[in-house]
């Protein structure tokens, strides 16, 4: 496979990682999949290669599964997804460890960078992530900040060794403080997220953007203190609470989940 350009017309695409690429509270599709920023993508490019005329069809697989962490995401979809040689992978994992408390921010970065090495070995152009920063637009997660810093630093180096390496940067991006950008759980991406998200991604393989997608929102109603309780306290509840629950017991949302798309298909089957 030889090296892609930032103009290459892309004809194959695999998306690795956890529930940030499955597509997490994005809209719903038929199938009651999410649809998400990955398949977003996976459309645009799509539709490139359908105008460049005859040819081989577009193939998307999306091998990402919420709840993963950086090893499982090495273990159980680095290999399945280098074997698929695309020419185009995305890659996003280990805020998952991060939450968690005790975190080996060393062990999180060496399987991250092992996996983005087996990636590029087969000469596939790869797409990495910057964490967005929470601590704009949640309280008490200033504990992660240091964390998020160090992957945000270790992914850009990565860059430096790397030409078919990409990184989209979010963490400097402020839309994402905003959160109608976030679903009510807080964690996971609104459609407006992700349809962001998308744009960054396709903006980072060198497409012309359509919109600013680092531009605020423009200006929300305000709130009383008596919604922002509320919503608070609905948070706690719903979203909170089971979340330490399957923390404390060893369990995750993605446990016995498959991939959303776990083969090199052409895109719409």
């Amino acid at each position: 496979m030889t090296n892609q350009t930032a103009t290459t017309t892309y004809r194959s695409y695999v998306a690795l990682g956890d529930s940030f690429t499955e597509g997490m509270c994005d809209d719903l599709l038929p199938d009651g999949h999410y649809r998400g920023w990955a398949d977003r993508v996976a459309e645009a490019l799509a539709a490139e290669v359908a105008a460049a005329g005859p040819g081989p069809a577009f193939r998307y697989a999306n091998l990402a599964v919420r709840g993963k962490l950086i090893g499982q995401i090495r273990d159980e979809q680095v290999d399945a997804g280098a074997a698929m040689a695309a020419e185009l992978v995305t890659l996003a994992g280990g805020l998952n460890d991060v939450l968690r408390p005790g975190c080996d921010i060393e062990l999180v970065e060496r399987l991250l960078g092992e996996s983005a090495e087996k990636l590029l070995a087969g000469g596939s152009t790869v797409v990495m992530f910057t964490s967005t920063d929470p601590t704009r637009r949640l309280g008490g997660s200033a504990r992660l900040l240091p964390a998020i810093l160090r992957m945000k630093a270790y992914v850009e180096g990565l860059t430096r060794r790397h030409p078919n390496l990409r990184v989209v940067d979010l963490f400097s991006a402020p839309c994402f403080d905003d959160r109608r950008l976030w679903d009510e759980d807080r964690l996971h991406l609104s459609p407006e997220g992700h349809r962001r998200v998308a744009v960054a991604v396709l903006e980072a393989l060198g497409r012309p953007a359509p919109f600013d997608w680092r531009a605020p929102l423009p200006p929300a109603a305000p709130r009383s203190r008596t919604a922002e309780a509320g919503a608070d306290l609905r948070w706690l509840r719903a979203h909170l609470g089971p979340w330490i629950g399957r923390r404390l017991t060893g369990r995750s949302s993605g446990d016995g989940r498959p991939p959303k798309r776990a083969e090199l298909l052409p895109y719409g089957d």
